[in-house]
């Protein structure tokens, strides 16, 4: 399991309703808010390095979990992560891709929300980048009650070929867990909106709005995703357009709004992946660039 920075926020225990409005209330379906944000090393289209403007752009979301992308510390010296841990309050669970003697670089999630299972999944293919997904299943209120969530957060690489293989890799891990709602999410990097690895992944989820998220002074492609299963957990995708956000990172922040409901996913159709062996292993022997 990957180490967990501590939660300093107060206790999220809901009290037991005393009236029956009360009681219909909680009996329904809860719902909170999941982000997922490439926060560029906390570097803005301006150039400039203020992680105070990340933070600032997580305080306006008020989500309750936050998938974060291209967490560095290596070229600044600078504990990003622990930094937003200390000014959000929240459950603080790192997926690093690139350790090195100077810091790391990767992904991150931010939970207000205890999770009760962490792995890493590896996504590296031959010689690009190192690449990732951290995969928890979190406690998240159900009505009085407490749900597993299972949260599978990443960053896809550049090349198409690359991203079949994590793509596939990824849809081996969903089948691994069934019966839990799960949410995937992140930066995916996919351009092409009918390449493969979208049709794979719709195919399994069940579809998801296309939300433009980059550049984020004007957004033009959806490279930010977040897919729900089952389909009826996600009640609404959008993306976070405040002026500081607009500068903060050259990605938007993806929102997007879940009901807390317990289901069993739907089994991926085993035609949505056909094999490509051939194919990708020859592309992944490409040099990474």
């Amino acid at each position: 399991m990957s180490r967990i920075y501590p939660f300093r926020a107060g206790d999220l225990a809901q009290p037991v309703p005393q009236t029956p409005r009360e009681a219909a209330a909680a009996a329904a379906p809860a719902q909170f808010l999941v982000a997922s944000y490439n926060i560029h090393g906390g570097i803005g289209v301006d150039g400039r390095f203020l992680p105070k403007r990340i933070a600032g752009v997580l305080s306006e979301l008020q989500a309750d979990i936050v998938a974060l992308q291209e967490v560095e510390s290596r070229s600044t010296g600078f504990d990003m992560l622990a930094y937003l841990r200390d000014e959000t309050g929240y459950h603080a669970i790192p997926g690093p891709t690139l350790i090195r003697h100077d810091g790391e670089y990767g992904n991150a999630l931010l939970t207000r929300f205890p999770p009760s299972r962490v792995r890493q999944i590896d996504l590296s293919v031959g010689r690009h980048e190192p690449r990732g997904a951290i995969d928890a299943t979190l406690s998240c209120p159900d009505g009085v009650h407490a749900a597993p969530l299972r949260v599978i957060a990443t960053h896809l690489g550049l090349w198409p070929g690359e991203r079949r293989m994590q793509v596939r890799r990824l849809l081996t891990s969903l089948a691994e867990q069934p019966g839990v709602p799960t949410v995937l999410l992140g930066d995916v990097n996919e351009w092409f909106l009918w390449g493969r690895p979208l049709r794979w992944l719709h195919a399994y989820f069940d579809g998801a709005p296309h939300v433009p998220t980059f550049p984020s002074r004007m957004p033009v492609l959806a490279l930010d995703r977040l897919w729900c299963c089952p389909r009826s957990v996600l009640a609404s995708v959008s993306s976070h357009r405040s002026p500081l956000a607009r500068i903060a990172s050259d990605h938007l922040p993806l929102l997007a709004r879940l009901h807390a409901r317990q289901a069993v996913p739907a089994a991926m159709s085993s035609a949505a992946v056909a094999d490509e062996e051939a194919d990708l292993a020859r592309q992944a022997d490409q040099p990474s660039r």
